[in-house]
């Protein structure tokens, strides 16, 4: 009996998904005779910080929803984490509850499988309400807050559900640069401490370059930038 060949695209597959987060392979996205995205080729390391560059237009909304699997590909290859690790998406729809106080939507995100208790978890929201300056509006509701306000509270309940990759869209865009400047400090340091990967999608180049982390930047589509920010 002949034996059978190996499957080395499987084999690939697997080491893909042991010490990566995600894997594309030429992926593409079509909406009807506009392209999203064309032939994409990344992978994205556990742990690791990555902005996502590039202008409005050019698929960084289409390749983060490809990652948190809430877009299918036109055609390509996709691995998207295993179960066991929690991807928290932070869009710039912001999806919070515009009659509900920003503690209360902060509140949404708690799960007792996940905190200790009430207690750990209050306790954890109001440190990075004090971190993120806006301990003193969290009983304002979202509908009278700001858009800076509305980005650090949908940041923060993002970061209260202990994820194991965050993923964000343009998170700064009403934020001024002392508060992306936090932002980031913040990020990092679960990133550091906690193995956080972190994805930030921004068409502002220049905020990352002050930043460190690997950049990809994509143009109508493609990817064509993969490296370090002080070549772009």
């Amino acid at each position: 009996m002949l034996s059978q060949k190996p499957n080395l695209s499987s084999q690939k597959i697997q080491h893909s998904i042991r010490d990566q987060s995600f894997y594309l392979q030429d992926v593409s996205v079509d909406f009807g005779s506009i392209q999203g995205l064309r032939n994409v080729q990344l992978s994205v390391n556990n742990g690791e910080v990555l902005f996502i560059t590039g202008s409005s237009g050019a698929g960084k909304t289409s390749l983060l929803k490809i990652l948190t699997g809430e877009l299918e590909p036109t055609s390509g290859e996709v691995i998207l984490p295993p179960k066991s690790k929690f991807v928290a998406p932070v869009f710039q729809d912001l999806r919070l509850i515009e009659k509900k106080t920003c503690e209360a939507n902060m509140w949404v995100s708690y799960d007792s499988s996940v905190h200790g208790s009430k207690k750990e978890f209050q306790k954890e929201l109001n440190e990075l309400a004090r971190v993120f300056g806006i301990t003193d509006r969290l009983n304002m509701k979202i509908m009278n807050a700001n858009g800076g306000l509305k980005q650090k509270v949908s940041i923060v309940r993002a970061l209260l559900t202990r994820p194991d990759i965050l993923v964000l869209d343009e998170p700064t865009s009403s934020l001024d640069s002392t508060n992306a400047q936090k932002l980031y400090d913040v990020l990092n340091f679960y990133n550091t401490k906690r193995g956080l990967t972190v994805i930030w999608a921004t068409h502002n180049r220049e905020l990352v370059k002050r930043f460190s982390g690997r950049i990809v930047h994509l143009d109508r589509g493609k990817l064509v930038y993969s490296g370090h920010a002080c070549f772009i």
